[in-house]
């Protein structure tokens, strides 16, 4: 009954619409005016973005299809693209890493001006809403409820073992890095982009936390990018990718090398983590490579790359080499802030 619904839905013509500010005739006018101009917005001040109504629609839902023939679970993702507009992506079983099998799954499209979201077929015909956090859609005899959820990953907030470097716990840990400094928020005071650290590793374990800001206005790579860089070689790309497809260049990705096997990349304000198992690559005593670099990646507790091998540095590394090398948080100009980082070394 799953793929029917939405195939029906999709049929129908479903259009999400939220806040609806008067009758369907003046929506048919509204339609006729040039569309307003979406200005960049990036955010990491969650005060400021609390008062985007958007923000409070977007994220994560969770819940199930009852209907005549099939019953299950749905995960449900709904991405924000700016000035009350997002996508929405119904996901078959349930959430990225929590059930989904990354292939079922149906997008819609959605417009918001309240809290409230009706959802509409193509003939204006209201079929279900989204409002109070929860979203119900009743059609071809089915009925789809999910309720927002607020997920957290598996390792935020680990401390780090006896005999772990840290390089940044707080305020203060700013000096472990070249170019370290404060981003001092309504929550806490975190770890600026931009930044080396002093301290070079070869093999070693890592966690790093970190949170993307709010950019709804913005796509692709100009929305939340950064990147972790381990040996200031190798880099794991940090990316406002939430509910898009997991590519190389998304977050979790390798960047132009391996895309990850999940995208488990959670909504912008949430705290997310890597946690990275890297081995360098080796050289003979000619200089020439022997052994390529390998990593175990986990991203919020999920691992998408199982001892992948690298061929070769990522673009704007430095050159492979028999050395050990810094972490870099890459400055994209975008405001994502780091926390709670910690090495343990490998010998």
């Amino acid at each position: 009954m799953f793929r029917p619904l939405l195939a029906g839905a999709l049929a129908a013509g479903l259009v999400l619409a939220a806040g609806l500010h008067g009758s369907v005739a003046q929506d048919k006018k509204d339609e006729k005016k040039q569309p307003p101009k979406k200005v960049r917005i990036a955010l990491a001040e969650p005060t400021e973005v609390a008062k985007d109504p958007d923000f409070a629609i977007q994220g994560e839902y969770e819940g199930t299809l009852t209907a005549d023939k099939e019953n299950g679970k749905v995960g449900v993702q709904v991405i924000a693209n700016g000035l009350g507009e997002f996508t929405v992506k119904l996901l078959k079983d349930g959430l990225p890493g929590a059930g989904w099998d990354g292939k079922t799954s149906k997008r819609f499209t959605a417009t918001t001006g309240n809290a409230r979201v009706a959802i509409l077929n193509e003939k204006k015909e209201a079929v279900g809403t989204i409002a109070d956090g929860k979203i119900e859609i009743k059609a071809d005899g089915g009925t789809l409820t999910a309720k927002k959820v607020e997920r957290k990953s598996k390792t935020i907030g680990e401390k780090p073992p006896a005999g772990a470097v840290v390089l940044f716990a707080g305020e203060g840990d700013e000096k472990n890095w070249n170019g370290g400094k404060i981003k001092a928020l309504s929550d806490g005071k975190y770890l600026d982009v931009g930044v080396t650290s002093k301290q070079k590793f070869g093999a070693f374990k890592a966690h790093i936390e970190f949170r993307l800001p709010w950019m709804p206005n913005s796509t692709g790579q100009g929305r939340g990018n950064s990147g972790v860089y381990f040996q200031d070689r190798y880099e794991c790309q940090v990316l406002d990718s939430f509910g898009l497809n997991g590519e190389n260049n998304e977050c979790g990705g390798i960047y132009t090398q391996h895309k990850p096997s999940v995208n488990m990349c959670l909504p912008p304000l949430v705290w997310q983590t890597y946690d990275i198992e890297f081995t360098p690559a080796e050289f003979g005593a000619d200089g020439k490579k022997t052994k390529n670099a390998r990593a175990t990646v986990f991203h919020n507790g999920v691992k998408i790359h199982d001892n992948i091998e690298f061929p070769k540095e990522c673009p704007g590394g430095k050159k492979e080499e028999a050395t050990p090398g810094p972490f870099q948080f890459q400055n994209h100009s975008d405001p994502v802030v780091y926390r709670n980082v910690w090495v343990v070394e490998v010998k």
